[in-house]
């Protein structure tokens, strides 16, 4: 093995051994989540914890701008919880998780703490998962639907959701339109969804 290919493969055993070091933070099945630190969150000022596991998950859309790269997804991010914590007076973003068209899940206020994302006896229940776009007459693409797929298994990993977890939609819980008609039809179908 000549000494280029041999620094090339110890360069890749060390990329493996960091990877490795990071799966301990989360079990094997848990995709990224983009921890708060990352996309710069104002300090959260919230203290009414959850009490886990949850059997409920409410699902909705910020019916504003949708982004699709990292970069213009940390920046809706932050623009959600500006007005959140700003416009609001709410003690952070309203969400438990955001997910991004990009395909990667931004933590909000995370599995622990309790979110301002539906009626408030529904907010002390479940976790809210909000889909960063309008999806009145689109939906998701794939990668963000599968992000979201990804988020509740690892919830159920983790104990932070009940394994016969129950979906719902915003307007299932609370008087409005979000998750939007497309995405709404979509979830209905999704496993954890009750048949009606």
């Amino acid at each position: 093995m000549s000494r280029r290919c041999a620094l090339l493969a110890w360069a890749l055993l060390g990329l493996l051994r960091l990877g490795e070091a990071r799966k301990t933070e989360a079990p094997a099945c848990c995709s990224p989540i983009v921890p708060r630190d990352e996309w710069r969150a104002l300090h959260s000022e919230c203290a009414q914890r959850l009490s886990l596991p949850l059997r409920y998950v409410v699902v909705s859309h910020t019916a504003g701008s949708s982004c699709n790269t990292p970069a213009s997804c940390q920046q809706q991010t932050q623009n959600v919880q500006s007005y959140h914590v700003k416009t609001l007076g709410w003690c952070d973003v309203g969400y438990n998780f955001l997910i991004g068209e990009d395909g990667l899940v931004y933590e909000g206020r995370g599995w622990n703490f309790t979110g301002a994302h539906a009626a408030h006896s529904w907010n002390t229940m479940s976790i809210g998962i909000s889909f960063m776009g309008n999806y009145m007459d689109r939906v998701p693409p794939p990668r963000a639907l599968r992000a979201a797929q990804g988020l509740l298994a690892c919830g159920v990993a983790q104990g932070a959701l009940k394994s016969n977890y129950v979906v719902k939609g915003h307007r299932d819980v609370q008087r409005t339109l979000s998750p939007g008609d497309q995405l709404y039809n979509l979830i209905r179908n999704w496993p954890h969804y009750p048949s009606h």
